[in-house]
């Protein structure tokens, strides 16, 4: 993740900072994220019950595709000079406009849309997250992410 001086954080305020590398939602990572959440809805786990529907296939969790958040966006974020640690602060808004099938590639683009102080030592960065779709020109979804930086 690249780093600059506090102060010069609000100079990326409105700017795109970059595209994450592309990541393969295969059927064993929307397995996998079944199995930790619960979710078996067949749109998800069941290829021959899934092809039978309009999406033709079977189709990653919403929540699936918003929790690669994090590791998409860890090498994109610009961050405060001297970070102790960031966490996931939340977010402010998702959308979710069109599903990920599986074998699909996404990546996610990220632009830095605010800078807060919340109080000594803690910056709030919000940044608008859209997880693109190869070959597609809609993307996944539009979500306005929130890191809590500590410095």
């Amino acid at each position: 993740m690249p780093f600059v001086p506090a102060a010069e954080l609000k100079d990326y305020v409105g700017k795109e900072l970059g595209c994450s590398e592309w990541l393969t939602i295969d059927q064993e990572r929307i397995n996998l994220f079944a199995e930790a959440t619960g979710d078996f809805q067949f749109i998800h786990v069941d290829p021959a019950k899934a092809a039978q529907t309009p999406f033709g296939s079977t189709i990653a969790h919403g929540f699936l595709s918003l929790s690669l958040i994090p590791k998409l966006m860890e090498d994109i974020l610009v961050m405060p000079e001297g970070l102790k640690m960031v966490v996931n602060y939340g977010l402010d808004s998702v959308r979710f406009i069109q599903p990920v099938k599986v074998d699909s590639k996404v990546r996610l683009k990220v632009e830095l849309s605010e800078v807060t102080e919340k109080k000594p030592g803690q910056l709030l960065l919000k940044a608008i997250a859209t997880l693109e779709i190869e070959g597609m020109e809609k993307p996944a979804y539009v979500a306005e992410s929130l890191s809590l930086c500590f410095v």
